[in-house]
């Protein structure tokens, strides 16, 4: 069964992102940037099709609620490298890829969407899922919710919600100065009590390498699981002296998950505990990323949604040994948006937990005639 061809469509999805300045402001004695959003982004989404001799089209957005485009120079470098070969050989193409992608200069991790692509050709061509081609490891995905956390009593509402629609997991975005946060993280966990799981993601901190530690020590005290990117994921040296000074592991690389060489290198020299990824490179990058995480007796956590607005991340959860809850955003921002562009059956979670995704392949259920309504082009 070999690639016949492959194309692209584009869809208008406005406001998936915003647009926003920076300032500085000061804190704790130094300076910070601080943004503002400005309103919604122009945007739009595009999905590829490959489609085998055999018939079958295998369908997969390109990234997820990021990177969800792919250039044209990329295109045809697909379609002149891939078009021909065995669809069933994803580890010969994605070498191929891999190694063509200094070749033409393009990002690591460019030619994911059509990895994604074969893996649902498979799994339609046998008639399984993708997890259980994999092999299935877990009989449903156990999801975490993000908190809103803009001020403090919004972030604990949110929290008492998201415990009363069942979720066991929470993280949160708080990006205050270094006091305040740890301030707002004892409140979190004195209102949620010691039987939730808590997560810190301090993305948006900026933090320095001694203020994460405090705010590590602060974390560990109040049992939290982890706690993310604390430091930029290029500050490779910080990274090392954190890790190996704090017992809570720290999650890094998410601004890095797409260079597979680069995420192997930060775990083996100690600059991470755990790894940041992403479907988006491709699932059978990802599951080798998985394997080697598990050789250093760790972890891959995934990064939300994934692609097909999540049912790559519902498949990736509960095929994956380690890796333990898929991400959720409030209102299903991020999965549950699919429904826009015709996707009938995005992951929702029900209780906290995510259903064992159900038909071949990836199982994705099109409304077609939206679909076709909100195309704009097909390259």
């Amino acid at each position: 069964m070999k690639i016949e061809s492959i194309h692209l469509s584009v869809l208008d999805l406005p406001g998936r992102s915003s647009l926003f300045s920076l300032a500085r402001s000061r804190g704790d004695g130094r300076f910070y940037w601080r943004s503002q959003t400005l309103g919604p982004a122009e945007s739009e989404i595009h999905v590829l099709h490959v489609r085998t001799t055999e018939g079958i089209e295998g369908v997969s957005t390109v990234g997820d609620a990021r990177y969800s485009t792919l250039r044209p120079i990329e295109l045809e470098h697909m379609r002149a490298l891939t078009v021909g070969h065995d669809a069933l050989d994803r580890r010969g193409l994605r070498d191929l890829l891999h190694h063509a992608t200094r070749t033409a200069f393009l990002a690591p991790g460019w030619f994911g969407a059509l990895d994604n692509c074969l893996w649902d050709i498979h799994g339609k061509a046998e008639g399984r899922a993708v997890h259980e081609l994999i092999g299935t490891a877990r009989p449903h995905a156990e999801a975490y919710y993000n908190i809103r956390s803009g001020d403090l009593d919004t972030a604990l509402a949110d929290a008492e919600y998201a415990i009363g629609e069942g979720f066991a997991a929470l993280k949160d975005h708080f990006a205050q100065p270094w006091r305040r946060n740890c301030d707002w993280l004892c409140r979190l966990r004195q209102t949620v009590g010691s039987a939730i799981a808590l997560m810190h993601d301090a993305a948006g901190c900026q933090y320095t390498l001694d203020e994460a530690l405090a705010v590590g020590k602060v974390l560990e005290e109040t049992d939290f699981l982890w706690f993310e990117e604390p430091l930029p994921d290029r500050s490779l040296v910080e990274l090392q002296a954190l890790c190996a000074s704090l017992s809570i592991p720290v999650l890094a690389l998410e601004t890095l998950m797409h260079d597979m060489d680069l995420c192997r290198a930060w775990l083996q020299v100690g600059a991470t505990d755990l790894v940041r990824a992403n479907a988006r490179v491709g699932t059978t990058s990802l599951l080798d990323l998985a394997e080697f995480a598990a050789r250093h007796n760790t972890s891959v956590e995934l990064n939300g949604p994934g692609g097909l607005f999540g049912l790559v991340h519902a498949h990736m959860v509960c095929a994956i040994p380690n890796t333990s809850r898929y991400e959720y955003f409030p209102d299903g921002s991020r999965d549950e948006l699919g429904r826009e562009l015709g996707l009938l059956n995005p992951p929702v979670p029900v209780n906290g937990v995510i259903k064992l995704p159900s038909g071949s392949g990836w199982g994705a259920e099109w409304d077609w005639k939206r679909f076709r309504a909100k195309t704009t082009a097909t390259l």
